[in-house]
């Protein structure tokens, strides 16, 4: 959806992209998750924690800023390195 919005928003000057976040502890997730479910969680984060709030609201500024003017069709991934690390490496949650 990211990549054909942005084919047809382009010619408006329009760009389109999306964040895709990795486990971020916020209250909801702390009400809903057990100290034991967050470890197990982070664990196949590289960088070995969990997401911050902030820094997810810091890509979605990033990419509604005019430093991101060229970037149009992409998904910026928010994950300590998820994508890259152990669970795509075919070991399960």
């Amino acid at each position: 959806i990211t990549r054909a919005l942005a084919l047809d928003f382009a010619k408006y000057n329009i760009n389109v992209n999306c964040v895709c976040p990795a486990f971020t502890l916020t209250p909801a997730t702390l009400r809903q998750s057990s100290k034991e479910e967050i470890n197990r969680r982070v664990k196949f984060i590289p960088l070995g924690r969990t997401g911050k709030p902030e820094e997810q609201a810091n890509a979605a500024l990033f990419l509604a800023s005019s430093e991101s003017d060229f970037i149009t069709g992409n998904a910026l991934y928010v994950d300590g390195g998820l994508l890259a690390g152990k669970y795509f490496l075919n070991e399960s949650l």
